[in-house]
């Protein structure tokens, strides 16, 4: 069970972004005004280790969580992880204020039993209080999550393989909007009613509304900063390792921009369309206040200014830096062009303050 992880006292966690491209891991220490970056490292995995947010090579995944792990202290022996894609299910449900947290989770059971298309004997299954309902004063919202436990396994042996305790396995859009925290601060205050956080990364769209300090919108799709690279690699007849080190470095044709750039910012549009549908037409209000952009592709050109064009809603770049994360300056000049990128494992690494539930 999840629950059995998320019961314990909160020690200090390296958050670990495990993703298709590259490993990112951070670790924060609380201030008096926010959050300061002790250590960070990102290490690409080798292609097609992790597909779908699924761990199919764990001795590649290990050896890369390796190379993280000595760019950190010898004293950090903690982490908190996350799961996504196909093998993750979240809902929300709703049930009797008055019953206890041993109640909650026998009905829990019976709930996860009717909407879970496994076995029950293949997921671990958590759940979180939420909030008194909106509609009706006697209920409370109760968050459901489940994860085949095969994909949290394979998280677990991957950090055991290096000497590491999961101590959280966390959902990655929950993880997203909890990062939320340390950018509100570079928005006007009118704009902070409800942010999309969107990041962009090698192959999912990860997609998590925050309203007040709570995510209370995720959406992932499959799509990302792959199809721009094979994109590149098919219109110019590079390999695909050629493709995106042209794409990290900027060495492309002069007209990459019409010829591949603006038909992938395209797709990326129609994609972040439909799931603010999906979001206005669940919630009932007309649109998200503002967006901001994160992940590998998220400083893509142009694209912050095409989004708030077409969308006709302010969006810019997430750079914790000019919200509550502070470093040294050493740190920051190594993050600050790439500081956006690790915006799950942040929201991760703050599982460390948050108030668990007992």
């Amino acid at each position: 069970m999840l629950s059995n992880l998320w019961k314990r006292q909160a020690p200090q966690m390296m958050g670990i972004d495990i993703g298709s491209h590259e490993v990112k891991a951070i670790l924060l220490s609380k201030t008096a005004d926010g959050y300061k970056v002790l250590n960070h490292a990102a290490v690409p995995v080798k292609k097609g280790a992790v597909t779908d947010h699924d761990i199919r090579d764990v001795d590649a995944v290990i050896d890369c969580l390796r190379q993280v792990k000595a760019k950190f202290p010898k004293s950090v022996k903690y982490a908190a992880v996350a799961v996504s894609g196909s093998a993750v299910m979240t809902k929300v449900i709703y049930m009797d204020a008055v019953l206890s947290e041993e109640e909650k989770e026998a009905q829990i059971e019976i709930e996860a039993d009717n909407l879970i298309p496994y076995s029950l004997d293949e997921v671990s299954i958590d759940f979180e209080t939420l909030n008194v309902n909106s509609t009706d004063a006697t209920k409370v919202d109760v968050l459901l999550s489940a994860c085949r436990t095969e994909n949290i396994d394979a998280r677990l042996d991957a950090l055991e393989g290096i000497g590491v305790e999961a101590k959280v396995v966390d959902v990655e859009a929950y993880a997203l909007g909890r990062a939320a925290e340390l950018v509100l601060g570079q928005l006007p205050e009118a704009q902070r009613q409800a942010v999309a956080l969107v990041d962009i990364g090698a192959g999912m769209v990860t997609f998590s509304v925050v309203e007040e300090g709570e995510t209370s919108f995720i959406r992932e799709q499959a799509f990302g900063g792959d199809q721009y690279t094979q994109a590149i690699a098919s219109f110019y007849g590079m390999p695909y390792e050629q493709a995106e080190k042209a794409k990290l470095e900027g060495d492309l044709p002069r007209n990459y921009l019409l010829e591949v750039l603006a038909p992938f910012q395209t797709q990326l549009l129609q994609q972040i369309k439909r799931t603010l549908q999906i979001y206005t037409t669940s919630s009932g209000k007309e649109k998200v206040s503002a967006m901001l952009l994160c992940g590998g592709s998220a400083k893509l050109e142009g694209l912050a200014n095409l989004l708030a064009n077409e969308l006709g809603i302010p969006t810019v770049v997430a750079d914790p830096f000019l919200g509550c994360l502070q470093a040294s300056e050493a740190v920051r000049q190594a993050l600050e062009p790439n500081s956006n990128k690790y915006m799950v494992a942040c929201g991760l690494a703050l599982r460390s303050y948050a108030q668990w539930r007992t």
